[in-house]
């Protein structure tokens, strides 16, 4: 294409833009308003032209016809291209015929006449643009009118007749040629796909359909792994069916089935396989002319301007017309941001509700998506709860039902793995389910993900490895291939390391110093959590777990230890997908002016999510010193309650800090104190603690201290514990602060007899003496 065609394209394209922007402009303005503008534009005209002496009788008409031109404009602008070239045409024969046609002849108005007729069936040949076929037809006509007319006006007018069929006849040809690509190319985008394994060709629904008992529909059914709730909740369906057809045999009258429904669940679970079931269910009871479904998402009902979402929906509605109709992630039809609502979407779906009503006896109209988004969706428009009234639960799969779904995707590549690596298999899928990331990861298509990965992994093996591989080489997926594919897939999450037991996790609690009512408090808590998920197996009654809490108490106790603790003990139980822990403190939260303070907290919480948010200090989000009070905090904790609530099974967030100040921070609100209700109480280490801990900390460095040190050391912090000064030098902290001064005095004690010529033994060199140990406190004091 030269570069002037580019550029006349562009600008073709920009003017449409810009006219479908005037458009979507003038039809946000309410009709109302629209009919006043045009009386005032109507009075507004007249009052010129009173000024400026026109004819009023001439000027009304003329003014009435533009704006009427105007608002069908707006409203069908190829209407309106069409009537522009109907008036040209009619100004056009009735000057030129009146001098070619004898006076008086009555072939003048037939010429006139031709426009419209041309005009009426070019608006009836559709996929071509009206106002191009009404021209093309008719500037052939008038040529040949005008050539014919010193022959006879009639020759010469049915001439141009027939020269303007003859073009609608080219241009019908077209439209189907149009028609048909169009319909190819849709049929490409919107196609019925297979939910597990390799993709199918789209069945060809212009032969007869296939014939289906209902016993083998719901075969397949029954084939699927998993999906016990889903396949009962079908029965049922399937049972109703036949209830009523059985009950219509007897000549009682009955209800019409369910014939729209819900698919709520996680991604990867079946719902694309099970509306495929459906439909052959249905087809099989007679309740559909076709088992074929047209899947289809947001792109396929919605159009590029206010009208043309109408159109398309109605012609995906019509595809699917004697089947099902499938549209997944259905909630993105309500895609409303930044306070606006989406008129596209709901144009969408108020179409789509009156088709569901109208073809009801023709169609199954099934919408899928996540749960949460999809009530959302639901309660949107009284008029989808209503006509969508059927949910069909879709649950995530268990690690077993992964590993078979596993094998039968194996056994459709021809590929296979020994009981070994299924048992290994097993063990990881159990991981993901424990930390709760199958959903994430997709279900069924994880496991999809994985055997070609596995696969793939295989083959590089088998390839490397050199020689003439068997056949059992070439098909058989070994341990460490699946371990690789898998560790390559979850890369991804971050923090994805082995995640500990709840006894390995316990066990790193009780072998800190101290905290023996922290111990117990979380210990208890540990048996709530693994009671509460053994009743949750056991389909029992299970009451909401605290996931949120408020650690209280001086610095330097180990709130932010025992928050790693509490994060492995969740992660352990499964109920949380990774162990981390991320802290913060007001700046984390806070931004620099308003409205950036909640993007900052929820862009914190994203981060933490699946893991522990601990934020320390918390009472410094709100700070009574501000004069008006602490807007920035304020909204902080607003936006940490609501995800508090609304990722409650997805984050725990502990909130830290003084045990006075952390009172009267719950108290400035009250979701603060409903939402963060369990307390953990951390007390002041005493000297034995404090001494322990010191001795730890020693031993993880390789050092020890002597045993006049260590008696240094216990009259050291039994003098700050009895003066109560311990709380203000940080308990443990101070601990660890004495050990490192210690042992950097023991470090420059023997760099300076060495440089006097002294030798260093191994046990001089990992021994911290009482001397070391006073001069520490001696430097520490500012002595």
């Amino acid at each position: 294409m030269r570069e002037s065609d580019r550029a006349q394209a562009a600008g073709r394209a920009a003017t449409r833009d810009l006219f479908e922007k005037v458009r979507l402009r003038y039809f946000q303005i309410p009709p109302a308003v629209r009919r006043v503008l045009y009386a005032v534009t109507l009075v507004a005209a007249m009052g010129v032209g009173a000024a400026l002496g026109w004819d009023l009788i001439k000027t009304f008409p003329i003014v009435l016809v533009l704006l009427a031109f105007v608002a069908l404009t707006m409203r069908y602008p190829r209407a309106a291209a069409t009537a522009l070239v109907v008036v040209g045409w009619g100004a056009l024969a009735l000057w030129a015929f009146s001098g070619l046609f004898p006076p008086g002849a009555g072939t003048v108005h037939l010429m006139v006449g031709l426009g419209l007729a041309v005009a009426a069936a070019a608006h009836l040949i559709r996929w071509v643009t009206p106002w191009v076929s009404t021209l093309i037809s008719l500037a052939p006509a008038g040529v040949l009118a005008a050539a014919l007319s010193p022959v006879s006006d009639g020759t010469a007018t049915w001439a141009a007749y027939a020269v303007a069929a003859a073009v609608l006849v080219h241009r019908f040809v077209l439209a189907r040629r149009a028609r048909a690509a169009s319909v190819a190319a849709e049929e490409q985008k919107v196609r019925v796909r297979a939910r597990e394994g390799r993709p199918e060709s789209p069945p060809d629904k212009t032969g007869a359909p296939p014939q289906i008992s209902v016993e083998e529909a719901l075969g397949e059914l029954e084939s699927m792994i998993g999906l016990a709730p889903v396949k009962e909740q079908v029965r049922s369906i399937a049972a109703s069916i036949e209830a009523s057809r059985l009950r219509a045999e007897a000549g009682y009258t009955t209800e019409r089935p369910t014939r729209h429904f819900v698919f709520v669940g996680p991604p990867g679970t079946g719902k694309t396989s099970v509306a495929r079931a459906l439909a052959k269910i249905f087809y099989a009871f007679g309740l559909l002319e076709t088992p074929y479904v047209v899947e289809a998402q947001r792109a396929d009902l919605v159009g590029e301007f206010l009208g043309a979402t109408a159109i398309k929906t109605n012609e995906l509605v019509d595809r699917a017309l004697g089947g099902v109709l499938f549209i997944d992630e259905a909630y993105a039809l309500m895609n409303s941001s930044d306070g606006q609502p989406d008129r596209f979407g709901a144009e969408a779906v108020q179409t789509l509700l009156k088709r569901a009503e109208d073809d009801r006896d023709r169609l199954i109209i099934i919408l899928a998506g996540y749960e949460q988004e999809m009530g959302t969706f639901l309660s949107s428009n009284p008029g989808l709860a209503s006509r969508f009234a059927t949910r069909v639960r879709f649950p995530g799969y268990s690690p077993a039902e992964l590993v078979d779904v596993t094998e039968l995707l194996q056994r459709r590549r021809g590929d296979q793995m020994g009981s070994e690596t299924r048992r290994v298999l097993l063990g990881l899928f159990d991981d993901v389910h424990r930390r709760g990331l199958v959903d994430e990861l997709g279900n069924a298509r994880f496991a999809r993900s994985l055997v070609e990965a596995a696969a793939q992994a295989r083959d590089v093996r088998v390839v490397g490895a050199g020689g003439t591989p068997t056949t059992q080489d070439l098909v058989t997926t070994t341990t460490p291939d699946v371990t690789k594919a898998f560790e390559e897939l979850t890369a991804r999450f971050r923090g994805y390391v082995a995640t500990p037991t709840l006894e390995e996790a316990l066990a790193d609690l009780d072998q800190m110093a101290g905290l023996a009512p922290v111990k117990r408090q979380v210990h208890a808590i540990a048996a709530q959590l693994q009671v509460a998920r053994m009743r949750q197996e056991r389909g029992l009654p299970t009451p909401q777990q605290m996931r949120h809490f408020v650690f209280a108490g001086p610095p330097g106790t180990g709130k932010t230890t025992v928050a790693r603790v509490l994060g492995r003990i969740f992660a352990a139980l499964g109920l949380l997908a990774r162990p981390d822990v991320v802290e913060a403190h007001r700046a984390d939260l806070v931004g620099q002016h308003l409205g950036a303070t909640a993007i900052k907290t929820n862009e914190l919480v994203d981060r933490a999510l699946g893991g522990v948010l601990f934020i320390d200090e918390a009472y410094s989000l709100v700070n009574p010193g501000y004069q008006g009070g602490d807007a920035f905090g304020a909204e902080a904790v607003q936006t940490l309650l609501k995800r508090a609530e609304d990722d409650r099974d997805r984050l725990v967030i502990v909130l830290a800090g003084y045990e006075r100040e952390m009172d009267s921070f719950l108290a400035t609100n009250p979701g603060l104190a409903s939402r963060f209700s369990q307390r953990v109480a951390f007390p002041s280490y005493s000297p034995q603690e404090l001494s322990r801990i010191a001795v730890l900390l020693a031993e993880k460095s390789g050092d020890t201290f002597d045993d006049e040190a260590l008696r240094r050391l216990d009259e050291v912090f039994t003098w700050v514990c009895d003066d109560r000064l311990i709380d203000g030098l940080g308990n443990g902290r101070f601990a660890r602060s004495l050990f490192e001064r210690a042992a950097m005095r023991r470090d420059v004690r023997l760099a300076a007899h060495a440089q006097r010529g002294g030798s260093a033994s191994s046990a001089d060199l990992t021994t911290i003496t009482s001397e070391d140990v006073r001069t520490a406190v001696d430097e520490l004091s500012g002595r």
